[in-house]
């Protein structure tokens, strides 16, 4: 274990960020709006809103040519902060979810595919505190950040985030709130789906182990 790896002796739970914890969804539609009138090049932002999960890149690729991809993905993430953080909302049950977590004397940390100061930003202006946010990593590659944090669980809305937490080795917690429904969350490997983080506090206090009994 390196230096910086917290050790998963304490409940550490990483959560995604869009669909799981925030509904990003009218923010990124008026980003990719004003996008497609800066460039002068159509995305449709009502389709781009129902796939959201993979890098921003992927979803630039349909409708911009290779070579022009990393270019637009740093004037989308420029555009991103005016356009997309004030609409977005915080998903039900996200703050009951994140609280339940401190209040079982454990650490939430973000892991995210998305760029890691606009991830910031929806936090601070939701009012959600996290230990830790990562940001950039998408489906496997999330593994890393959630070994580094120590994290047992990982509870996010998509396919690839059910393929982290098992690269990760921790319990896989899919919610159905974004693009997957849950039998394809159950098919990819999800060890247990939830309608929404509504119900994550009364499934998170049947997960933990019950404290052992004091001494006499």
């Amino acid at each position: 274990m390196n230096s910086t790896q917290t050790p998963r002796t304490a409940l550490t739970v990483g959560f995604d960020l869009d669909m799981t914890l925030i509904d990003s969804r009218p923010g990124i539609h008026a980003c990719y709006t004003a996008l497609s009138e800066r460039t002068g090049t159509f995305v449709d932002a009502d389709l781009a809103v129902t796939r959201l999960g993979p890098p921003l890149e992927t979803e630039l690729a349909f409708w911009f040519p290779e070579e022009r991809v990393a270019e637009v993905a740093g004037l989308y993430r420029s555009m991103y902060p005016q356009y997309a953080i004030t609409p977005t909302t915080a998903m039900a049950g996200a703050r009951e979810a994140v609280d339940a977590v401190r209040a079982a004397g454990g650490r939430a940390v973000v892991v995210t595919a998305k760029y890691e100061p606009n991830a910031e930003l929806h936090l601070a202006h939701l009012g959600i505190e996290a230990d830790a946010v990562i940001g950039g990593l998408w489906a496997e590659a999330k593994a890393e950040a959630l070994r580094e944090q120590g994290a047992t669980v990982y509870v996010g809305d998509h396919v690839g985030d059910v393929l982290g937490a098992r690269r990760a080795r921790a319990f896989s917690v899919a919610v159905a709130t974004g693009p997957c429904p849950a039998e394809e969350l159950r098919a990819a490997g999800a060890d247990v789906v939830l309608a929404d983080l509504g119900e994550f506090p009364s499934w998170l206090a049947g997960h933990l182990p019950e404290p052992a009994p004091e001494a006499a």
